[in-house]
Formats: structure tokens, sequence, C-alpha cells
């Protein structure tokens, strides 16, 4: 059996038991390698209970600067009795499993085509601590010092950042230094150091940080100008407001009086939530509620009121994997159909797609401009691998001299300047009628704002004719979004091809991954990223270009498939589907895989049909 050889490009799994503490001690990995200059990506998968489940922690190393998830595991750490069998059986060949052999390894367990290395961490412990819960706490950080030994990591890199973590808690760092010179020690004692995997300094990574998602859109509520956060918690998005509430104590503060210009409310349920940012920003507040799947299920029909009305309204879904209670810890793509069309009758809702941190901040201060220029509700769609992982990114940068867009409002003097004011009246021809903000005149301007059907000018009535004009002028003011919505992004393969693949969010990084694997094979396909519904006409435009275009997303029923096949109505044979919906990032190999499973022979080079001219069609 002939080991595995890399340098820089690998990937490791951490097998632990939920409530151990050890997610501090992989991410303190995962950050020592970011210091040293190597793309990472770190994906925590742990169980919705709160302690004694398996939980695991991949970490993707890649000098070349894939931050997807590859497919596959190359270093198993296993510390878990009760998952063993199962990490063993996802090593490479040639890989290596490590695990604590305090108590030897079950003979039915042993592969021939894997590395398998011993590592006492019970019995280190044992010998070192008498307090159960630090030989608990530190069984983690001996395994890191190991690991340190046998791919070659930086320790003083490692020292470093114990400092850093426990800053402010000195105490803490000198007995985490030693439980890491415990593995390491035991490590370089007797093993040949390093593995034939290992791991060299570099300078990849230039100015990017490590950020989850959930912190970046709570800083871009506070720099979109959110004043008012209503939730109720669910995972995976209360971390959401909880960095919104922290960023809000330090920039929301009155600097004269300490008082503070923000509310925060935990609502009893998601629908009051939804009532409640419908409230303050029918009242000229810029408010936002976060959720997931089941609370978006739920403010379906303030959704509806929000649309009809023409409210402006921000709502961050963090998608989870559903139906129901679902894998409330894993994450999907899930939401696409409920958010599009949320609420009964006939609607539409904007929906925004990061796929990185720096998209959250931006795209999450951008919703509440979005939402008053274009009075609807803007719902952000990411998904809990993107908001609750360190992901790298970019770091956040924020233009000063920027203005809120706050849309088409009317103060007293433009009142006094109307006869008569129709807030449902479309005097531009862009669909979008001019709003006012409660109070700001004693006589004109008032009307009553309803989820029945009015006229032009806010009076109720169920005439028909005057509920067909008002349904259609918001469907004309839907094809208004489509300018002001962010615009897809292409990238053209490097030879012409008819095929092509389409994603969103957080398919992205495997997806581009996944196009390499496939041109080295002799297969090119263009790509388009997109960003936003409604789908703005390039989206159709670069459909019609392809002979078949592969629709990559995270969830059982093709979801953003469906949603363009109902917009531009194209058949099954152009969209095909790629699919992965088990709760896990969807991995680059397993794109690779479904798309050579759908191409004749597996190894054809799809080209571009000739024009008559000779030229090739985009």
């Amino acid at each position: 059996m002939k080991a595995l050889q890399s340098v820089n490009d690998f990937v490791i799994k951490f097998a632990n038991v939920n409530g151990t503490g050890s997610a501090s001690a992989n991410n303190l990995f995962a950050k020592a390698l970011f210091r040293m200059g190597l793309p990472v990506s770190p994906k925590n998968i742990f169980p919705s209970n709160i302690q004694g489940l398996p939980t695991w922690y991949e970490v993707r190393v890649s000098e070349k600067g894939y931050l997807g998830r590859r497919g596959g595991v190359d270093i198993m750490l296993s510390v878990n009795p009760q998952s063993m069998a199962r990490d063993i059986g996802e090593v490479e060949p040639g890989g290596y499993f490590i695990y604590d052999n305090t108590k030897p390894l079950d003979l039915r367990l042993i592969r021939s085509d894997v590395t398998i290395i011993g590592l006492p961490l019970t019995r280190l412990c044992n010998e070192e601590y008498q307090d159960p819960r630090q030989r608990q706490l530190f069984k983690n950080v001996i395994y890191v010092g190991a690991l340190a030994a046998l791919l070659d990591i930086d320790f003083g890199v490692l020292t470093t950042l114990v400092g850093d973590q426990f800053k402010g808690k000195e105490k803490l760092i000198t007995p985490n230094i030693h439980a890491l010179e415990i593995g390491h020690h035991y490590a370089r004692d007797n093993f040949d150091c390093p593995l034939g995997i290992r791991v060299e300094t570099r300078e990849r990574n230039g100015d990017h940080i490590l950020l989850d998602g959930n912190t970046a859109l709570g800083l871009g509520a506070i720099y979109g100008g959110a004043t008012v956060a209503a939730w109720y918690p669910i995972t995976p998005s209360t971390s959401v407001v909880d960095a919104f509430d922290k960023y809000a104590r330090r920039m929301r503060i009155d600097a004269g009086t300490g008082a503070r210009n923000y509310a925060i409310v935990q609502a009893e349920d998601e629908l009051a939530a939804i009532g409640m940012v419908i409230g303050a920003s029918w009242n000229g507040a810029r408010a936002f509620t976060a959720t997931s799947g089941p609370g978006l299920s739920l403010m379906s029909e303030f959704l509806g009121l929000a649309y009809f009305a023409e409210i402006p309204t921000v709502l961050f879904d963090v998608q989870r994997a559903g139906p129901s209670t679902g894998m409330p810890t894993r994450t999907q793509q899930s939401d696409i159909l409920s958010a599009a069309y949320a609420s009964h009758g006939d609607t539409k809702q904007v929906l925004l797609f990061p796929s990185t941190p720096r998209e959250c901040f931006d795209f999450g201060a951008q919703s509440f401009d979005l939402a008053e220029r274009l009075q609807t509700p803007i719902i952000l769609m990411t998904d809990l691998d993107l908001g609750m992982n360190d992901n790298m990114s970019p770091p956040l940068e924020w233009d000063d001299a920027r203005e809120y867009d706050r849309g088409k409002v009317l103060d007293a003097e433009a009142l006094d300047a109307l006869d008569q004011y129709g807030r449902y009246l479309d005097v531009d021809g862009d669909a979008i009628c001019y709003r006012t903000y409660p109070g700001t005149h004693p006589e004109k301007g008032v009307f009553f704002t309803r989820g029945t059907s009015r006229d032009e000018y806010a009076v109720y009535t169920e005439r028909g004719e005057e509920y067909e004009k008002n349904m259609l002028r918001l469907m004309a003011k839907w094809e208004t979004i489509k300018e002001h919505v962010p615009a897809p992004e292409i990238v053209e393969a490097s030879r012409p091809t008819d095929m092509a693949v389409l994603y969103f969010g957080t398919s992205e990084a495997s997806s581009r991954e996944a196009l390499d694997y496939l041109a080295q094979e002799g297969i090119y396909l263009d790509a388009m990223r997109v960003r936003a519904f409604p789908f703005n006409d390039t989206v159709e435009q670069f459909i019609q270009q392809h002979e078949k275009v592969f629709v990559i997303e995270q969830n059982r029923d093709a979801q953003l498939r469906t949603l363009l096949m109902a917009e531009f109505e194209f058949g099954p044979d152009k969209l095909k589907s790629v699919l992965c919906f088990d709760g896990s990032p969807i991995s680059a190999r397993n794109i690779r895989k479904q798309i050579l499973q759908q191409l004749p022979g597996h190894n054809v080079t799809p080209l571009r049909r000739e024009q008559a001219s000779g030229e090739h069609a985009r």
C-alpha cells in the first residue's frame, strides 16, 4: 500500500463527541493553517442535541485556492468510538486513520490500504490531569499538538494563536500550550514526522479574512441602516441577531446620552416577529428579521401582506434541511420555491443569493435600499454552511460617503403641492408608487394600509377591474425590479462549448472546482452564477445559447430548475439537475460524477454548434 503524498492539498476530518469542547481545538487547527498562508475551508458538522452524539469537523486545505468541499477524506482523526467504523470507511485508499489507541482498535475495522496511527490520548490525559473536565478538554488540544508534528505545522503559529484566543485570560495560556507540547513531543518521539501529507508556509491568502456569513449579515444590517430587529430564535439564524446586537452595542449608542438608538425584540413566535418588522418599516424604520425554513413557512401570510400593501420588509433566511423540523443543523438550499412565491394568491418575492461572507455583508446592507426603493419584501437566501462556518472572504468594505436609498417618499412640502395623493397611483410609469411616512403632514397623505383590495387612492373596493389593475401594476413592477437586483456572473470556458452549468449561493466553490476537473478530461462548460430572483434577461439568453444546462443545487426537488422553467418556459431536455440533499455541502467530486453520468460516453468534448457565418454561437 502506497501512502498518499501531498503538500498543502488534502482533506482532514475530525470525529468527536458533541459537547466535549472539540470545536475550539479544531478551529485552532484550521486557523493555524490559515495563519501559515494556506487557503482553508472548515466545515462544522454537528447534531441538534446538546451533548453526546457524534460530531465532525472537516477542513479542506488547498494551495490552489479551492474552497468548496472536494469529497473524500485523506486524514481522519477519530476519538469517538460510536462513529469509528463509519469514520475509517471514509478514508481514501492510501490515507491516514489516527485514533485514540488507549484501548486497542477493533480488528474488524483495520484496513490494509490505510496507514493507521495510534495516539494514546486518554492515557496521556489521565497521567497529566486529575480533573475529569480538564482531561476531556485537553485531550483535544493534545491531538492538535500531535498533528503539528505529523503535518509539520509551524508550532510557533499555534502558540501565538493560543495567546490571541485567551487574551485577557492569561492563566489559560500556559496550560493550553503545555497540552500542545504533550501531543507534539509524543508524535515526534514515536513516529516518522512529517507524514506523506504535510504543509509548508505560503503566502496564498493575501488580505483575506476568516468570517462566518451570519456575522457578516449582522454587520451588513448595521451598515445598511437597520435600527430594529425582531426575531424568534431558530437554528441556524440566531447568530445573525446576536451579531447585530454585538455591533449595535458599539455603533448604535448615542455619544451624548448613552441611549441605545436601536431595538431588538425577541417575539413570541415567527409570525409576531415579521409583523413587528412590517410595522416598524411602515413607520419609516429600517427593520429586519432572521429565520430559517420553519419560520419562513409561518411568515408566509405576512409576507403576502407586505407584498400587496407594498411595505419595505427585509428577511434573512438561513436555510437548513427540511421539511418540518428536518435536520436543524444540516445545510440545504431548499426554501427557494416557498420564498419565491411566499403567501397565497399571486405573489412573487425578491430573492438575493450571496455566496461569500463579503456578499452577505454587501447584500445584507443593500437589502434595505432595495426594500425601500422597490417597496416590497427582500428575502436574502443564505444557508447553514455559509452562515455558521468560517469562510475565507475578501475584507469587508464600506464607502462612508454612501447615502441610503429611501426610494419614493413624499415629504410635507411635496404633499402640499398635490391636489390629491394616491398611495397606489403610478405616476412615473415604473409601477412604483410614492409613499409617505406616518405623521408627515397633518392632513394630506393619510390613508389606510390594508391587505384587502383597494383602488389607486387606497380606498377599499371589491370592484374586479380595480383589483385587476393593481395586480397588473405589481406585475409591471416586477419588470422594474430586474433592473435593480444584482446581475448574474458568467465565467466562460477556455474552449467553445454548447453546454453550461448554472449555480447559486454556496454551490459556487465546488461547482468551479468540478469544472476544472471536467476540463482536465476534455469536457468544457460555461458557467453562470445566479445572484437574484427575478432573473434578468441575461439569464434567459445564457440558457438559450446552450444546448444543455446543468442546474446545480442543494435540494431534492430541483427548486431552482423548477423556478427557471416556470419563469422562462424552458423544457426538461435543456435544463438538467445536479442535486445534493443529504445535509452536507455539495462536493466537487459529486458534481463531476453527476454531470458525467448525464453525458453520452462520459468523455465527450461538447462543442458549440457553429452558425452559418462560421462564428461560434454565443
